[in-house]
């Protein structure tokens, strides 16, 4: 006799207040979707949320996500839902992602300290400090305004902000992304919201979706997911992903993607994808923007390789390569 099918589920998550807040917002669609079924939260600080090591020194994402996929390989929570931007893109051998949810807003925002006039990046005046731990924003910054300083800035959402505003901040302004500002009621301190054509700023690799992580032999949950899926967010993000993949990139990779669809005149329609590398001081980068038709898990993957070929072959390898040099030589230096 076959046994009943699971109804009740234990999703597992960050305790920080974002993770929590993104965790409740797949639970309420799965419970709108199956009334019937018993969803409860298990939540954790992980080795990332104590780090206080800059972005820029991290070899890997796992720090954010091992512990947890360790209790869902253990049987203690069935699922796990991440920042995407967090998710290394190759996973555990029994792991998978499954079905995406509806993408937040995926571009950076800028964040001005409270009371000062500044209303864009370009209004920043020369000299001024801009907050920041990724290698991403760094580079971009450097490339496109160089004459603004970056200093590091770690913590959560409230304690970057706390940071921003005290009286003795050196900070004139701060990047975040606009996914977490909005998912917690902060919209109202986004100054300015970053994308290629008003600054010159493209964002990291899944940023402003969430990724379900599932252990890869659950089919019925892969088909439970199904019912809350956005297509569209799950193809562009697959592609994204299999980008960074093909470039053996990561934390540390100073890669910036801006996706959009489009429709042909044929009726078809296309993901467009921006994509930049750029090297550290902002001097070398290679970018390239192609579009191509992706209607299947096994095209956006392919569409993320040609992305990553055309790059290579602007120069990206050679600024990747670069960068991997010196990080194996400060590394050595330290030991």
């Amino acid at each position: 006799m076959a046994a009943p099918p699971t109804t009740s589920f234990t999703i597992g998550t960050r305790a920080s207040k974002l993770a929590l807040v993104q965790t409740d917002a797949v639970k309420a669609a799965l419970k709108a979707a199956c009334p019937d079924y018993d969803f409860r939260v298990f939540s954790k600080e992980t080795a990332g949320d104590l780090s206080m090591i800059a972005l820029r020194e991290f070899t890997s994402k796992n720090l954010w996500t091992e512990e947890l996929e360790e209790l869902m390989m253990a049987g203690q929570v069935d699922f796990i839902v991440h920042s995407l931007k967090d998710v290394p893109t190759n996973l555990p051998p029994s792991c998978t992602l499954g079905p995406m949810m509806p993408r937040e807003d995926s571009r950076d925002v800028l964040v001005v300290k409270q009371g000062l006039p500044y209303k864009s990046l370009s209004d920043i005046p020369a000299g001024s400090v801009v907050g920041t731990s990724s290698i991403r924003r760094t580079a971009q910054l450097a490339r496109s305004y160089p004459h603004l300083k970056v200093q590091d800035v770690r913590g959560n959402i409230n304690t970057r902000l706390a940071k921003l505003d005290a009286d003795d901040s050196p900070y004139t302004c701060i990047i975040l992304a606009a996914a977490g500002l909005l998912r917690i009621d902060l919209g109202d301190r986004i100054t300015q919201y970053l994308d290629s054509k008003n600054s010159g700023m493209l964002y990291a690799v899944g940023q402003g979706a969430l990724g379900i992580e599932i252990r890869k032999d659950d089919h019925a949950l892969q088909e439970l997911l199904a019912k809350i899926e956005d297509r569209d967010t799950t193809l562009a993000c697959l592609a994204e992903r299999s980008l960074l993949r093909t470039l053996e990139g990561g934390c540390s990779a100073p890669l910036g993607v801006e996706t959009e669809w489009e429709q042909t005149p044929e009726g078809s329609r296309r993901l467009r994808m921006r994509a930049i590398v750029v090297s550290v001081d902002g001097k070398e980068s290679a970018e390239i923007e192609l579009a191509g038709e992706v209607d299947s898990p096994d095209a956006a993957e392919a569409h993320g390789v040609a992305v990553a070929q055309a790059l290579v072959d602007e120069g990206a390898g050679k600024i990747l390569e670069d960068i991997q040099q010196n990080k194996v030589a400060k590394e050595a230096l330290a030991v």
